[in-house]
C-alpha cells in the first residue's frame, strides 16, 4: 500500500465529513510495519511524501513525526493480525455519542457492521497515551469499530477502503442512534433478531470478515 493510498483515504474522510483541520488519523500496512499520517498536520497541507512509515518496534523508519496516537494504531495491527488499515475520527455524532459514554445498542441491523450486537464505548484516557489504547482494543474484542469516551471513533478494516466503509457506516449509526433519543427510546432487536442479522451478512460484499 502506498503513501499516495493513506492520503487518497484522508481527504475521501474530509470530502465525507468525518475528518477536518488536523482532527483524527489514519494508517495502513506497509512492509514489515505500517504507514500512518503525520502529527499535527492539517489535511490540506498534506502530501503523500508526509506520511510517516514505523516499524512494529513503534519506531518511525522515515522522516516526520507521526500522529501522536500512534500506540493504539501499533497495538491493534499487533492484537490484530487480520486488521489492515486503522481510521480514527472526531466525527460530529460518534464524538457526541462517546461523550455520553454510551455503548450503542441494537437499535438497527447495521450495527453488525461494527463485527457484535454493540458499538461498545472505551474507558476514557488522555490522548496519545497506552492507557488509551489498552481501553481500545479491549472495546475492540470481536469488533470492527468502537467509540472512545470524550474523544471519537476507531474504525479498523482489511483493507483501507473496509475501514473507510465501517467508520462511515458507524458515524450514520451514531447519527440515527442521537436522532432517535430525541424523541424517545429506541426499540432494541433481541439477541436472536440480531443473530439472524450476521447469518444474513454472511459472504455480503465488504461487511463479511
Amino acid at each position: 500500500m502506498s503513501n499516495a493510498s493513506l492520503l487518497a483515504s484522508v481527504l475521501a474522510l474530509q470530502a465525507q465529513g468525518l475528518m477536518q483541520g488536523t482532527s483524527g488519523n489514519a494508517s495502513v500496512r506497509h512492509g514489515h510495519g505500517y504507514l500512518i499520517t503525520p502529527s499535527g498536520m492539517p489535511i490540506d497541507e498534506m502530501h503523500a511524501h508526509n506520511m510517516v512509515e514505523m516499524d512494529m518496534q513503534g519506531k518511525a523508519i522515515s522522516a516526520g513525526k507521526p500522529s501522536s496516537e500512534w500506540r493504539f494504531h501499533h497495538d491493534i495491527y499487533q492484537a490484530r493480525p487480520e486488521v489492515g488499515a486503522v481510521i480514527h475520527t472526531h466525527s460530529m455524532f460518534a464524538t457526541t455519542i462517546a461523550c455520553l459514554r454510551k455503548d450503542i445498542p441494537p437499535f438497527h441491523y447495521m450495527i453488525a457492521v461494527a463485527g457484535g450486537d454493540t458499538i461498545r464505548c472505551a474507558n476514557y484516557a488522555l490522548f496519545g497515551t497506552q492507557a488509551l489504547s489498552d481501553h481500545a482494543i479491549a472495546s475492540l474484542k470481536d469488533r470492527r469499530a468502537c467509540l472512545l469516551a470524550n474523544h471519537g471513533m476507531i474504525a479498523v478494516g482489511k483493507t483501507l477502503q473496509q475501514a473507510i466503509d465501517v467508520a462511515v457506516e458507524v458515524e450514520t449509526l451514531c447519527e440515527q442512534y442521537w436522532r432517535a433519543l430525541q424523541i424517545g427510546e429506541p426499540h432494541l432487536l433481541s439477541a436472536q433478531e440480531m443473530q439472524a442479522v450476521f447469518e444474513q451478512f454472511k459472504g455480503y460484499g465488504s461487511w463479511d470478515q
